[in-house]
């Protein structure tokens, strides 16, 4: 959502590169530029006036101090007042202390309520939680039924004694939902309400009548991110009808320009707690205003992407295969399934890599990541007997073509995959081993013989530089220049966090 707002702020940022301080000129380019980024990306007027001046008066400071590196310090700014303006500080559920906790949704028509409901259900189901939903919007079609399909896909109860379709009172179904939850022992009560395709009198005061009813600890306002300035209109207006404690974003997946997540907080001083970012029930997580702001400024997402590997990789799995490494034991390509399925559980390989700092300009080719292809190297392992899983080498040509018709591919892609689990495995028993596995072409990580000739040559002395005649310096010199350009030892992997080495399998 936020691609082309990325853009402009990364190449604003660029022109600062090579300079040595910030004049006021550059300051005034800079925010100019910011300014046009801003409301390219459809935010409030009101809200990118106070956010440049903020940039402009912080950015003049730091240039009248004589600091140095400008595009640092425009990027820091940027990213403070960004996440200012997101919020803040992740704002999480406040529970009743005496159970059930009600949470009640709203939102006009289209916003994805009903299907929002579900996923934070699911997600409070992992959490620990009993949730039950509420079937209270009786009157948009087939709101009941779907929202009963939801509740069976996110193996979660569902409350839904009404038909629907304009039959039945939601006041009297939240009202005895509540009883139901308390006997039944749902510590959590998520109500779905009627929306409208425009605000009116009668849904406003619908909307009243249902939370008096439901008496909720929590209202969150579902909104669609992909309506824009529109968005914030109808927060402000729900803010002053019915009242709400925090937005919850829809289709923050979509190819909106992102304005009213950068609106919204400023304009309706009420926080964003969740973002659903995808048609999954999976496709759901808490909004973090710090995060999203190193997204948009390109500076990557890893506490999310450790998040995320947590949950996909079983800690019994993630263990056996750390034992196994350890051990020096064989990599197989049923490990090699294994740990790509879990991969895939992650998500879009495109999603997961864009997670990653510095994945900006390489968006056209993220675009290109074709997730099927995780599908058809499952496939082609698959179509292996078990012992040409745990040895490869006995793979010869009549066992490949084999593999390749009972997998529908080619022999060409059978032998690729061999030779790309083939570097795996060296790569894992140089992870058992306790090093970091060498990586061609990257500077300081060794793996290579081009790398090698590069390090080579560095470590020679530079040209002009004479070595002194004197013994005592030029041996100086030469540790200066031993020091400076040696190879830097392999990484142990037993001093990296537990949450990176999990990451690593």
């Amino acid at each position: 959502m936020f691609a082309n707002l990325s853009d402009r702020l990364a190449a604003t940022i660029k022109g600062l590169r090579g300079k040595g301080r910030l004049s006021e000129a550059d300051v005034d380019a800079t925010v100019r530029e910011i300014r046009t980024a801003l409301l390219e990306a459809d935010v409030a007027l009101s809200v990118v006036r106070e956010f440049t001046a903020i940039v402009k008066e912080r950015a003049l400071t730091a240039a009248a101090s004589g600091a140095l590196n400008p595009a640092q310090q425009i990027v820091k700014i940027v990213h403070e007042e960004l996440i200012a303006i997101l919020g803040g500080e992740t704002r999480n559920l406040v529970f009743a202390k005496n159970p059930p906790t009600v949470i009640l949704l709203a939102g006009l028509q289209g916003a994805g309520k009903t299907t929002l409901a579900g996923k934070l259900a699911r997600q409070l189901k992992s959490e620990g939680h009993t949730p039950l939903l509420v079937a209270a919007d009786l009157q948009r079609p087939n709101a009941v039924d779907q929202l009963r399909i939801i509740s069976e896909q996110a193996g979660v109860a569902i409350f839904a004694p009404e038909p629907g379709n304009g039959v039945g009172d939601p006041i009297r179904v939240t009202r005895d939902a509540r009883v139901y939850a308390e006997q039944k022992l749902h510590d959590v009560v998520i109500v779905d309400t009627a929306g409208r395709l425009a605000i009116d009198a009668e849904l406003m005061q619908q909307l009243r009548a249902v939370r008096d009813a439901a008496r909720p600890d929590e209202t969150l306002l579902v909104v669609d991110a992909m309506i824009g300035q529109d968005a914030v209109r109808t927060a402000e207006e729900f803010a002053e009808g019915v009242g709400f404690d925090a937005v919850v974003l829809t289709k923050l997946d979509g190819d909106a320009r992102g304005g009213a997540a950068l609106s919204i907080v400023s304009v309706t001083k009420r926080p964003i707690m969740f973002a659903s970012i995808g048609e999954k029930l999976d496709d759901f997580e808490v909004f973090h205003p710090d995060r999203m702001a190193s997204r948009i400024l390109d500076m990557g997402d890893m506490l999310t992407l450790i998040e995320q590997a947590e949950r996909a990789f079983d800690a019994e799995q993630t263990e056996r295969m750390a034992r196994k490494v350890s051990a020096g034991e064989d990599f197989t390509l049923d490990d090699f399934l294994e740990q790509m399925q879990s991969i895939k559980k992650m998500g879009s390989l495109g999603k997961i890599m864009g997670l990653l700092p510095g994945m900006g300009e390489m968006k056209a080719q993220l675009d290109q990541v074709d997730d099927r292809e995780m599908d058809r190297v499952a496939a082609i392992i698959q179509s292996m007997t078990p012992a040409e899983r745990q040895e490869p080498k006995i793979l010869n040509g009549s066992r490949r073509s084999r593999i390749a018709r009972g997998s529908g591919s080619s022999v060409s892609e059978v032998n690729g995959l061999i030779e790309r689990f083939g570097q795996a495995q060296k790569m894992m028993k140089q992870m058992g081993k306790g090093g970091m596995p060498g990586i061609p072409g990257m500077p300081g990580l060794g793996g290579g013989k081009k790398s090698k000739g590069k390090m080579a040559k560095a470590i020679k002395p530079a040209k002009g530089k004479s070595r002194s005649g004197n013994p005592a310096k030029r041996a100086d010199q030469e540790a200066g220049i031993s020091s400076s350009t040696a190879v830097p030892p392999e990484l142990d992997m037993s001093t990296l966090p537990p949450e990176l080495k999990k990451l690593l399998g």
